[in-house]
């Protein structure tokens, strides 16, 4: 593959993603993460379907909050996995343009972004459900409710802009690989011509914030909510208190703990970079339709209503 001059200005990137990979483990990797993600595909559309179509639960704020998580879940998973694939395929390395790249970039930490801002938000509903049951009906209107996803929405896709603006204005030196699947700050950096600590600065600064900030109030949230939970007396309702929570703490425990090791301290990942990566890109967002259907009764008995039709 012949590169331009190094003085040319960069118009396209090579993702080297798992070029160092032997045929066979190429077609196996490949095999294991299309699998993956029709499964992930089908899962997390299930649940969307199956909360629209039942009249009960499109309506509950809780739903409502899973219903747009699922479907924010099918448009992460698909903002970064197609071009993996490719990559699979190409043992050259996956040639990505400048443009797409950072449309990948920003598609794929806005959703990120947009996942924190959802997970604090069903944590708040469930505080509210369960600390305030007299008052969650106004504290939780519908109204409310549609606010608060619009908010989760808005607020994912600008975090990031204006840190992912000025990256995408650095210049970019020859050989123009980046070490990764994805479009990620770090090897983007790593290959820009000027160091520019502000902005890298800025951005994990940021990343940060959103992480340790979100984290932390879904903790908070958890804290007071199981603290509620223990004086409840023994019975079906305590239990499904304790069922839903440690659900949704399962996907935040899943979600928080791969993400805190890459963009919270980016030094400690070293090497395992991709493997984290992989982790959260693939497997978590398969993880949640599982945990949330498993786990929740009304959930499943509305998948079970629309896969057999009734």
């Amino acid at each position: 593959m012949i590169l331009n001059n190094a003085t040319s200005p960069v118009t396209e990137f090579i993702l080297l993603g798992f070029s160092s990979l032997d045929q066979t483990s190429r077609f196996f990797l490949c095999a294991l993460l299309s699998s993956t993600y029709t499964l992930t595909l089908a899962g997390n559309f299930c649940i969307m379907v199956a909360i629209l179509q039942d009249p009960h639960l499109h309506h509950l704020p809780m739903y409502v909050l899973l219903g747009n998580f699922s479907f924010l879940e099918i448009c992460y998973v698909t903002a970064t996995v197609p071009r993996m694939l490719v990559d699979l395929v190409t043992p050259q390395g996956d040639i990505i343009s400048f443009q797409a790249c950072f449309l990948q970039f920003y598609f794929f930490f806005s959703m990120g972004a947009t996942e924190c801002s959802f997970l604090s938000a069903m944590a708040l509903d469930r505080y509210l459900a369960i600390c305030h049951p007299l008052h969650y009906p106004s504290l939780m209107s519908q109204q409310i409710c549609l606010i608060l996803v619009a908010s989760c929405w808005v607020c994912g896709f600008l975090w990031f802009m204006i840190p992912i603006v000025l990256i995408s204005q650095l210049p970019f030196c020859h050989p123009n690989v980046l070490d990764h699947f994805v479009c990620d700050p770090a090897p983007l950096l790593a290959v820009s011509c000027a160091l520019s600590p502000q902005t890298e600065h800025a951005f994990y600064t940021l990343s940060s914030l959103i992480i340790i900030s979100t984290f932390l109030f879904i903790l908070a949230s958890y804290a007071m909510v199981l603290k509620a939970v223990i004086r409840l007396p023994q019975g079906a309702g305590r239990r499904k208190a304790f069922c839903t929570c440690t659900s949704h703490l399962a996907v935040v425990g899943l979600f928080y703990g791969s993400i805190m090791v890459t963009y919270v301290n980016p030094a400690a990942s070293g090497s395992s970079g991709k493997i984290v990566t992989l982790f959260y890109v693939v497997v978590t967002p398969l993880f949640n339709p599982l945990i949330y259907s498993l786990r929740n009764k009304e959930v499943k008995e509305a998948l079970r209503k629309t896969l057999l039709g009734e």
